[in-house]
């Protein structure tokens, strides 16, 4: 009889230690897949930061354009760092530009649109808006 017991008990020991083990892969596997997407959601808003800085410079770009010659209208593209943007100003009217720039980040893109009117001595931004 005691050697079905000594059997019993072991299967019971051996039953705990499967199902603790279980538990405790289920919990580091999890732990392991929030880590991971921790992760992935800094680097896409790392991304967007950049993204929207890299089109930031497209219009400053097309803005010193429209400031060194003032019937400026065209396009140009810029490589900044890990990125690119690429940036077109419209004429509008005789005194007025619109800016419409794109920043690229990895997988991010992120758009901005300025509205630029050109005085004689200056350049006034009527407004700048990132565009989704």
């Amino acid at each position: 009889m005691s050697m079905k017991k000594e059997l019993q008990d072991g299967y019971i020991a051996l039953i705990s230690i499967m199902i603790i083990g279980t538990a405790i892969m289920a919990i580091a596997l999890t732990l392991l897949m929030t880590g991971t997407d921790a992760q992935r959601s800094a680097l896409v808003s790392q991304q967007t930061i950049q993204a929207r800085q890299i089109s930031n410079a497209c219009v400053e770009e097309a803005l010193q354009k429209i400031h060194d010659t003032t019937s400026f209208a065209g396009s140009g593209m810029l490589t900044v760092g890990m990125g690119s943007c690429t940036y077109t100003v419209a004429s509008t009217g005789v005194n007025t530009r619109t800016i419409s720039a794109n920043g690229t980040a990895g997988g991010v893109v992120r758009k901005a649109m300025v509205y630029v009117t050109i005085n004689t001595s200056n350049i006034s931004i009527t407004s700048w808006q990132e565009v989704l």
